[in-house]
């Protein structure tokens, strides 16, 4: 003998959608963890290519070249490691999350959720949950090989550095989002992420030392979330205040992103 359960319904007579579970949370989190780990080349790229940079500089003068008012610390720690941290975080937020969220959306994966009681949001949700993950492993990694294989030094201020990194990635993320909401095909997305990408980095000190750039290039350089990840993260490092500048132009990276992105995104 079988027991129906009575559909949950509102005071219109209109059955109530089940609101999904910590279960159904899990599973989605998951399959989205599977599915990153299937692209090879999108972890390649965030735990390769910065490991690559630290060897690069590793073996360089950058290692010995203590800097003034800096605790002791050298060119390597308080200039190489904020870049290699913001090529992580550019990277998973600008350039592997949109792909991601685009190619959902050319297939129909977010059109099918939006008639079930999982939200086409939720995938959002477990992708940028798996996104935090990677970067957490990346970072990690980069800061491994760094300590263990250069004898780099940890920042002075860790608290400040956890903290600008957290809105760092805030402002790749939002960035990320509204490459999605504008990009109409995965490959569109691929594309536009390399150009942000690439275009923060050579403007941000990715390239090299940004007092080698022209003047107003720098200053814009300095404004956009790459170039002020760097700036404020070589700053807790070396144990200096962070400059506002910076601060402010990473949440409103964070803002502009969001709110644009909330505005023009599509799930069909």
């Amino acid at each position: 003998m079988t027991t129906t359960v009575p559909a949950v319904t509102t005071r219109s007579g209109r059955r109530a959608p089940t609101r999904p579970g910590p279960r159904a949370w899990a599973a989605l989190v998951g399959a989205e963890t599977r599915m990153v780990a299937r692209d090879t080349a999108g972890l390649v790229m965030p735990f390769g290519m910065p490991v690559l940079i630290l060897v690069m500089y590793g073996v360089s003068d950058a290692t010995t070249m203590v800097l003034p008012g800096s605790g002791g610390r050298t060119a390597f720690d308080v200039f190489v490691i904020p870049v290699v941290l913001a090529i992580v975080v550019g990277i998973i937020g600008v350039i592997n999350m949109p792909s991601f969220l685009a190619y959902y959306r050319r297939s129909g994966v977010l059109k099918r959720l939006s008639v079930t009681p999982a939200s086409p949001a939720m995938v959002l949700v477990a992708q940028v949950v798996v996104s935090i993950a990677q970067t957490a492993g990346g970072v990690a990694l980069a800061l491994v090989v760094a300590t263990l294989a250069f004898d780099a030094r940890l920042p002075a201020s860790p608290g400040v550095a956890l903290g600008v990194l957290v809105l760092a990635s805030a402002a790749m993320y939002a960035v990320g989002m509204l490459v999605a909401a504008v990009a109409p095909t995965p490959n569109a997305a691929l594309a536009l992420g390399l150009v942000a990408f690439f275009a923060f980095g050579a403007t941000g000190g990715m390239f090299g030392a940004v007092s080698n750039l022209p003047e107003p290039v720098a200053r814009v350089g300095e404004l956009l979330p790459f170039g002020a990840a760097v700036q404020a993260l070589g700053d807790a490092w070396a144990g200096q205040p962070v400059e506002a500048a910076h601060l402010v132009a990473l949440g409103g990276a964070v803002v502009v992103g969001t709110v644009v992105a909330a505005r023009w995104f599509r799930w069909t």
